[in-house]
């Protein structure tokens, strides 16, 4: 018979897990639990405002451009926290301690004197910006209509299970991804797509904001699954 304790973290675990809708992570992909997958793309920024107006023509036209050529939906995620610069401080008194030179040695502190300053006016930010490609059998047109809904249906387990269906999905989605990339290329934005160990860590910090400053994740190629 299993003990109270482990019953009651068993409950825990399942309450949590039935609110996410994220079933698993798998080879640079997001499994939701419905079925469909995501994939996330890291996207580089640009200063409009600082472009001349034959550029922000430009730019406009080929982000018109851009979204003429998709036939799926896209989510823009802009990711905003404060940025902690407190380890970049310990490092610059840690080279002012070392440094021998008298004169860099002044420099230095006058420069952890002015970033304390800058600290103190107000908090710094960090933005970041995520393009989310989803793929979904129903949005697959060259299935029928009742094979999408059988495969939208399944349960998730079974989804684990039957590789050849997640590659057929995961194939499709990087269709997808490729075409956005290229798409934001054209614009001249730079992007990237973010691998399962960066997924990982983007939805840990998203769920654990407070957590994920002070316990950082571990790669996953160093974790070991129990059989």
């Amino acid at each position: 018979m299993a003990k109270p304790d482990k019953l009651a973290k068993n409950k825990i675990s399942a309450a949590t897990q039935k609110y996410l809708d994220i079933a698993e992570f798998r080879e640079n992909t997001v499994i939701m639990q419905d079925g469909s997958l995501r994939s996330v793309v890291l996207v580089s920024s640009i200063n409009f405002a600082l472009k001349s107006e034959d550029e922000q023509n430009a730019i406009i036209a080929s982000y018109v451009s851009f979204l003429n050529n998709i036939d799926f939906p896209l989510q823009i995620v802009i990711q905003s926290r404060e940025l902690d610069i407190g380890n970049y401080v310990n490092t610059l008194k840690q080279k002012e301690k070392e440094q021998t030179n008298e004169l860099l040695k002044m420099q230095t502190a006058e420069y952890i004197q002015y970033v304390d300053e800058l600290i103190s006016l107000g908090k710094i930010m960090n933005k970041r910006f995520y393009v989310v490609v989803p793929y979904s059998p129903l949005s697959d047109k060259h299935k029928g209509f009742f094979s999408s809904m059988v495969e939208i249906f399944k349960p998730v387990s079974l989804v684990k299970m039957k590789k050849k269906a997640f590659n057929r999905r995961k194939n499709e989605l990087k269709r997808r991804s490729d075409n956005v990339i290229a798409g934001l290329a054209s614009i001249g934005i730079a992007a990237a797509e973010l691998d399962t160990q960066s997924l990982i860590e983007l939805f840990y910090n998203i769920y654990n904001p407070e957590t994920s400053d002070n316990q950082k994740l571990v790669d996953i190629k160093q974790l070991r699954v129990a059989e």
